[in-house]
């Protein structure tokens, strides 16, 4: 079995989707089975994949769809099968064949309560946000600690129980988690309003069974009967849950090797298998969402994101070069170090063509083959591209360590 892991090295947004596109590309190419498995985080990723003729934002379902690769659900990522209908009609209608979506049994559900206590929270935060796209998930991984909603139960629920079981939440949780936060449902406003509607809970429970025909259950074992898996992290390494340097501004979940390293343990055990973990960055920094972004406003070039437009909950899309070498792999090195797997490491830049095919640091533009050399061979091979597509990415020769 082939194992690529797919790691955003900053703090989001650095091209996640068109690395996972290009393995699944480079996979179908030699006719591999190949599985893609989403590890971390929930329906707030939004992966852009670009083909000459179309391009989709993927959120749960995986950036290798258009390319005939399955979708796996690990019992660590956090689904909202409320959204799921959207995307997957979306998807066909940019000319896509809907995958194979298979989950956990043990995948923790976002549902509408987690939803709207997250807007709430953050609407009242003011200026002091936390950059949360609004979408739940700290607050279905903050409820699940004690009141779960497994993917395995909703499956097997009809609306009507799956409504009964919201209300239970409602009444039994929510209070607790109000009391928690030192929030009055009353003094909420139409996010209260929300919560404390009948029909609301109803809607969302019937959604979420009706849009449960698009997933079956897969037993993780089962990822072993494909020649090739793609681990397609979301978020960056910044971004991890236990990088205090840029807390509270973080994600909650691990975002990078943690969560693909345990599961190609249990996968494999002692038996040999080939890894490679792939940190993908732009040839700058990006960060959507509130929080520091070192050398901001020091970019000095003009960038324009299709996908990262400005929101009420993210605000702007921020631009900054990259710092020193130092601080270049110190995220990355750490992540090695952490879970000792024994993979190759790679780079995978991408935005060159806004860069002059250079990486952009605080000091300076550095040509990519410069950059390479002052990383101590740390990576043994850099991924490039300079234009949104799969096919265009090379592999220099002179680059391979």
């Amino acid at each position: 079995m082939i194992a690529k892991i797919i790691i955003g090295k900053n703090f989001g947004d650095e091209g996640k989707g068109l690395a996972t596109d290009y393995f699944a590309l480079e996979a179908a190419k030699r006719g591999a089975d190949v599985i893609c498995v989403r590890h971390n985080g929930g329906a707030q990723a939004g992966h852009t994949v670009d083909l000459r003729e179309r391009r989709f934002v993927f959120s749960q379902l995986s950036s290798g769809s258009f390319r005939g690769a399955d979708t796996y659900w690990a019992d660590s990522f956090m689904p909202d099968l409320y959204k799921l209908s959207a995307e997957a009609e979306s998807f066909g209608e940019s000319g896509g064949r809907l995958p194979n979506i298979y989950a956990s049994e043990k995948c923790r559900c976002t549902c509408i309560i987690d939803v709207l206590l997250n807007m709430l929270l953050e609407t009242s935060r003011g200026s002091a946000r936390h950059g949360s796209c609004g979408m739940g998930i700290n607050e279905a991984a903050v409820r699940s600690a004690t009141f779960p909603l497994y993917l395995g139960d909703v499956l097997g629920m009809s609306a009507s129980n799956l409504y009964s079981r919201l209300r239970e939440l409602r009444r039994d949780y929510l209070p607790l988690r109000l009391r928690e936060l030192s929030a009055d449902l009353s003094k909420a406003g139409e996010y209260g309003e929300m919560l404390k509607s009948d029909d609301v809970l109803y809607n969302a429970a019937e959604a979420m069974c009706r849009n449960g025909r698009y997933v079956q259950l897969m037993p993780q074992e089962r990822l072993r009967s494909y020649d090739e898996v793609i681990f397609e992290g979301a978020q960056g390494l910044l971004l991890d849950e236990l990088n205090t340097e840029y807390a509270p501004h973080l994600t909650t979940s691990r975002t990078g090797l943690y969560e693909p390293a345990r599961i190609l343990s249990a996968l494999c055990g002692k038996e040999p298998f080939s890894a490679e973990a792939v940190y993908v960055t732009r040839s700058y920094v990006t960060r959507h969402g509130a929080g520091p972004l070192p050398y901001e406003g020091k970019l000095g070039i003009a960038v324009t994101d299709r996908t990262n437009v400005c929101n009420q909950w993210q605000g702007e899309f921020r631009t900054a070069p990259h710092g020193s070498t130092e601080e270049f792999l110190r995220a990355v090195l750490r992540d090695i170090a952490e879970t000792k797997l024994k993979a190759d490491i790679s780079l995978f830049v991408t935005h060159l063509n806004e860069s002059e095919g250079c990486i952009i640091t605080d000091s300076g533009s550095i040509p990519v083959a410069e950059h390479f050399a002052e990383t101590g061979g740390v990576f043994g091979r850099y991924y490039l591209s300079d234009s949104p597509f799969a096919e265009d990415v090379s592999v220099p020769g002179q680059l391979k360590g």
